[in-house]
């Protein structure tokens, strides 16, 4: 059915024509006694209930969906459609119970509607798409995935180089997970028939690269060439992937060819004034950069970003000369000062550097701005006079405080100075108590320490402040379900669930609402939190976490499998492997 038919409110004409094909479901009855008969008795009492057929419930529950859906009440209206669905499977009714939820926001309405449309009409793409947005927007990258490939198996656009290059950007999502299932996909006898091969071979290349497999994402960059050679994803991925290499002659070529194919395409440029500076041809790459800023009428915003660009490699003078115009405004954006910053440093004048830093106002380069001042007099070997500037600006700075405290603590730990770090947290949480985030961070270095009861003592504290505080919850919780404190596990399943409560979509969260049901011996219930947990954050502790639950279910393969991906992937996995010092039979067979 067209999108366009479903729009609510606008005619009761769908409604019937689905009464009228419901209706049809159903054959006209059939009397052989006389009317005295039916006089004589009540003719229903005895008859089975309708299963099929439109009957007076069926009638009004459609009825009150569109009229709901015409006042607006677009929750109403779907679920009295998707109720209809359940009853008699026609598609078009789980379809119309998903636009009204979509109307509505009511994501998880639309969830259920989607799957019971997905249920009834198999080869429908709509419901899929509205599923893989789903699945993205709850940051479930491996369902939305799962969706998008359905599409695509079944001829639609899965979109899957959109997609894959969202997940790469967006930095958290499970990139060795979502390369199998891609992998996996390609690896099908009937995959190179499909009209969307090439969406897939791209973003399977752009997964490669991003994993630092140059020639598998080379390959199939070269396939992408043979069939879909006009693509400007293609040479995108080229230009960057020759890039990494260090492939700078052909990075040009692709940028080039990008850029006759989408010329206002700023990325292209960008690529070109990159290889350019690599090959340090500085003239042509500020021709490059010159015509950009003039096509966009001197952007602020993209002349900083140039900045940033000169500066990442290593040429200050350019970098400069793009950052004048800026100095001469009235109100100096505090990026500008900040590279102006980096710029002094590289030149070798601390004292000016510093000065640029501290120009920074509070907002988004606030904190790098002191952190990068205080490394920099810390490599100048001046550790005393960069711990001073960090306790002025703390002064000069209530709302930083804590934050400032903490990069001290961090500095100091890069240091080798562990024992002044905490002396330090001593000492500003005995003027401020209670600065929760000081507390926090306390916290958590005696928990690094072993020292339990120093972390709990601090964890308590924070609590008194702030009772719904998600993080300290899940931190005392956790830490109790790990240290399987005898008489203690009741409180660590109470903590962490007050904790999800808070934040329940949080996956450390999820993660030790598994762990607290595995140390309870319900291992059913652990597998489907760490499951969940797993697919949004597939880290090696909540793998170690799964891959224990799983041996413990009797799923011992399965367990085997994921750690020999978690030891291909990462290159330190300690819970990994405390969890093969315990149970040394999970070693997969390929493990060194």
């Amino acid at each position: 059915m067209p999108l366009r038919s479903l729009q609510l409110g606008s005619s009761l004409l769908p409604l019937a024509a689905t009464v009228v094909f419901l209706s049809g479901c159903q054959s006209a009855p059939s009397y052989k006694g006389g009317l005295p008969d039916l006089i004589a008795s009540d003719p229903m009492q005895s008859a089975p209930p309708i299963t099929r057929g439109l009957d007076a419930d069926g009638l009004r529950t459609l009825l009150t969906a569109e009229l709901a859906g015409q006042r607006g009440d677009y929750r109403s209206a779907s679920q009295g459609y998707l109720e209809a669905s359940q009853r008699y499977s026609a598609p078009a009714l789980a379809e119309r119970a998903t636009f009204a939820a979509r109307f509505g926001d009511d994501v998880a309405l639309m969830e259920a509607s989607a799957l019971r449309w997905r249920e009834l009409a198999p080869s429908a793409e709509a419901p899929n798409q509205l599923l893989a947005a789903i699945s993205l927007q709850r940051g479930d990258w491996l369902d939305s995935l799962e969706q998008r490939l359905a599409i695509t198996q079944a001829g639609g656009n899965g979109e899957l180089t959109a997609f894959v290059d969202i997940a790469i950007t967006e930095g958290s999502a499970p990139l060795n997970l979502l390369a199998q299932s891609m992998r996996a996909h390609l690896a099908q006898p009937s995959a190179e028939q499909l009209e969307y091969h090439s969406d897939a071979l791209l973003a399977t290349a752009l997964l490669e690269s991003a994993l630092g497999n140059t020639r598998q994402a080379q390959a199939h960059l070269d396939d992408v060439a043979k069939q879909a050679p006009e693509s400007a994803t293609l040479w995108l991925a080229q230009a960057q992937l020759a890039l990494e290499a260090g492939d700078l002659h052909t990075a040009r070529r692709a940028a080039q060819q990008g850029a006759s194919i989408v010329p206002d395409d700023v990325r292209f440029t960008l690529l070109l004034a990159q290889a350019e500076i690599r090959l340090n041809n500085i003239a042509a790459a500020e021709v490059q950069t010159d015509a950009l800023l003039e096509s966009h009428d001197g952007n602020q915003r993209l002349r900083l970003a140039l900045t940033q660009l000169y500066l990442e490699e290593g040429y200050s003078e350019p970098a400069y000369r793009l950052l004048q115009p800026l100095t001469s405004q009235d109100n100096v954006p505090d990026l500008a000062y900040y590279l102006l910053g980096a710029i002094t440093e590289s030149q070798g004048d601390t004292d000016n550097a510093l000065i640029y830093y501290r120009q920074v106002s509070e907002g988004g380069e606030f904190l790098p701005a002191r952190a990068a001042a205080a490394r920099m007099l810390i490599d100048d070997d001046r550790v005393m006079d960069a711990r001073a500037f960090l306790r002025i600006e703390r002064m000069r700075y209530e709302n930083y405080f804590g934050d400032l405290v903490a990069l001290e603590v961090q500095l100091l730990d890069e240091l080798n100075a562990p024992d002044e770090a905490l002396a330090l947290l001593d000492r500003e949480l005995a003027r401020t108590p209670d600065d929760v985030n000081l507390l926090y961070l306390r916290a958590m270095r005696s928990w690094e320490r072993g020292n339990f009861p120093g972390m709990e003592q601090d964890l308590r504290q924070l609590l008194r402040i702030e009772p719904n505080n998600a993080n300290a919850l899940n931190a005392l919780g956790y830490t109790l379900a790990d240290l399987n404190l005898p008489g203690r596990m009741e409180e660590a399943r109470e903590l962490v669930e007050r904790a999800y409560e808070e934040d329940p979509s949080n996956p450390a969260i999820l993660d030790s609402m598994g762990w607290v049901y595995f140390r309870l011996d319900q291992n059913e219930e652990a597998l489907a939190w760490l499951e969940s947990a797993y697919n949004q954050m597939p880290d090696q502790e909540v793998a170690a976490h799964l891959a224990e639950v799983l041996h413990a279910l009797g799923r011992s393969d399965e367990a085997r499998t994921l750690i020999q991906m978690v030891l291909d992937s990462t290159t330190r996995h300690p819970q990994v492997d405390a969890l093969l010092e315990r149970h040394p039979e999970l070693t997969p067979s390929g493990a060194p």
